[in-house]
């Protein structure tokens, strides 16, 4: 899966409301790299479907008592990923909404084979609009050091796993979240309440 699906076409055959249709699967997953919009697209594309929102993140924050940089300071990246992966896991089977993940959730093998059966978005960003909209001084902790340079490094090694788990990929260069949310009802076919 090297290539990119056209604007607007899916990889998979399956359809978001077959994928969903335990009741107990998210309508959406949102994956992506630090920027790109995975939290404040998610939000809009909850409210416009009328759905719930979930952000793993959050989850795992409010797990471990405090924020990722300081679990990431207090108890390494291993213990880290192990937080991320069973977050992941819980939000994946048990949350019916709109779902968020970290930016390296993909990297566990258990977590991408539960993606497979999900709608999933991989929000592309390029370099400079994830600087604008986050900022690489803000505290992740694998930008710490030389954070545009780390930025790349994560995207060239998380990609293929982005492009590997994605029903669709939606570039959001320059677009708003708004924008962003558009591309992503459109790319999988999903109607809102108002439709």
């Amino acid at each position: 899966m090297s290539e990119r699906p056209e604007e607007g076409a899916s990889w998979r055959s399956h359809r978001p409301s077959e994928a969903g249709a335990g009741g107990n699967s998210p309508v959406v997953v949102l994956v992506g790299p630090p920027g790109s919009g995975k939290s404040t697209v998610g939000r809009v594309l909850a409210e416009r479907l009328g759905v719930g929102f979930r952000d793993t993140d959050a989850d795992i924050e409010a797990t471990a008592g405090k924020p990722i940089p300081e679990i990431f300071v207090d108890e390494g990246e291993p213990h880290f990923r192990a937080l991320e992966a069973a977050a992941g896991r819980t939000a994946a089977e048990g949350h019916d909404g709109i779902l968020a993940l970290g930016g390296g959730a993909v990297l566990a093998e258990a977590t991408r084979t539960l993606l497979r059966e999900l709608p999933v978005v991989f929000l592309e960003v390029p370099l400079a609009d994830a600087v604008k909209r986050v900022g690489l001084d803000a505290p992740r902790p694998l930008l710490a050091i030389n954070p545009r340079a780390r930025w790349r490094e994560l995207m060239e090694a998380r990609r293929p796993l982005y492009l590997e788990v994605a029903t669709a990929v939606v570039d959001t260069a320059g677009r708003s979240p708004e924008q962003v949310a558009d591309a992503v009802l459109e790319a999988l076919e999903l109607k809102t309440p108002h439709d």
